[in-house]
């Protein structure tokens, strides 16, 4: 059995493209036959280029002559693909990516196909009305559709038609590793403190205004730092200073990825307070179980948020646009050592038994063995 990954570009920068990249190096660990394709995020770069996991494990990067709507345009992947597509006995195809869904139309592919759904097209209405009907193919050609959770896959209306091809792989990760004295550091600076993170872009979906608000209901012993830099960095500041937060609410800009682990540990509470269901799945929050944070999410209509984080399992959820809600879920977990105590170890519980890396790659294993079987 050989598999090909199809989907974004390299290096890796999002979600969807370290899933690829962690399913196919764990594939390679257990001598599993699996190349990754994608085209190069660097348009500088002209020609193809190969990096060889192990002897039969490879990233093939093609060039791309331009980004249009968080698309790399790469003829060259088309061309590649289908000169490779026959050496494959299934493609597991990453949703969303027009390119990657041209280029397998292109190839005129007639083996297996695996279609892993990351999300629905939500921001690009335009290009969505000229990749309907390849998408539509691509629903129609997957003998498998791969979701992140049941809810979402549940939930997108693209998939209706379709549930009895469906079914779902949550993202696992590796352990999250930590230096002592780095976590010490973080703590220091804010000595006797309730520290209560949060990591992502400084977008309008991610609801940070509710964050922010959510302070001014925390006694003075409370902190809240939010890790990331975006485009609404200088009003949220503003929002910051005009209601004189500057000592509950800090904003750390960008969280180098070798600190990240050490700030997951530093804390005591892991919060997402994102509104929209461009926040599909929310990694951060498996991240934060792996280092044993209790976690408080919101409950998006359609999106696979709140069923990776399960409500007084591994944290709370609470509504949308709630500053309220937000420091209530606080108080209510960081008052009271039992009730942290009990979602501190339900949080770690849940990532060994559902988020592991391990689980996520064999369980991806079974699926392509059902349909080559």
């Amino acid at each position: 059995m050989k598999i090909l990954q199809i989907g974004k570009f390299y290096p890796i920068i999002g979600g969807v493209e370290k899933v690829m990249f962690d399913l196919t190096s764990g594939f390679a660990a257990i001598g599993v036959e699996c190349d990754m394709l994608c085209a190069n995020y660097d348009t500088t770069v002209k020609k193809t280029v190969i990096k060889e996991l192990s002897p039969n494990n490879r990233i093939i990067i093609c060039p791309a002559i331009k980004k249009l709507f968080a698309t790399m345009i790469s003829p060259a992947m088309i061309r590649e693909l289908k000169r490779r597509c026959n050496d494959y006995d299934i493609i597991h195809i990453h949703h969303p990516d027009p390119m990657a869904a041209l280029a397998l139309y292109m190839s005129n592919y007639k083996g297996k196909i695996v279609l892993h759904w990351h999300s629905d097209i939500l921001k690009q209405a335009n290009l969505l009305k000229l990749y309907r009907p390849l998408q539509n193919w691509l629903i129609n050609k997957a003998a498998v559709i791969v979701g992140t959770t049941p809810v979402y896959i549940k939930e997108s209306p693209y998939l209706k038609n379709v549930q009895d091809k469906c079914t779902y792989l949550p993202i696992g990760i590796d352990e999250v590793k930590w230096e002592a004295h780095a976590v010490e550091q973080i703590r220091n600076l804010y000595p006797g403190k309730k520290i209560i993170f949060s990591l992502g872009r400084l977008v309008e979906y991610k609801g940070y205004e509710y964050l922010i608000d959510a302070a001014k209901n925390l006694s003075d012993d409370y902190i809240i730092l939010i890790g990331g830099s975006g485009p609404l960095k200088d009003s949220l500041q503003a929002q910051i200073d005009d209601n004189k937060l500057q000592s509950k609410v800090k904003l750390l800009g960008r969280v180098s990825e070798e600190d990240l682990p050490n700030y997951y540990q530093a804390i005591d509470l892991y919060c997402l307070s994102s509104t929209m269901k461009t926040e599909a799945f929310a990694i951060v929050q498996v991240e934060a179980m792996a280092s044993r944070k209790p976690v408080v999410s919101t409950r998006i209509p359609g999106s696979g948020v709140a069923w990776v984080n399960a409500d007084q399992e591994s944290g709370i959820t609470v509504e949308t646009h709630s500053a309220k809600a937000l420091s209530d879920a606080f108080k209510k977990i960081l008052e009271d050592k039992d009730i942290y105590d009990r979602l501190a170890q339900g949080a770690r519980n849940r990532y060994e038994t559902v988020f592991r890396k391990e689980k996520m790659i064999q369980k991806c294993l079974d699926i392509y063995r059902s349909l080559n079987g």
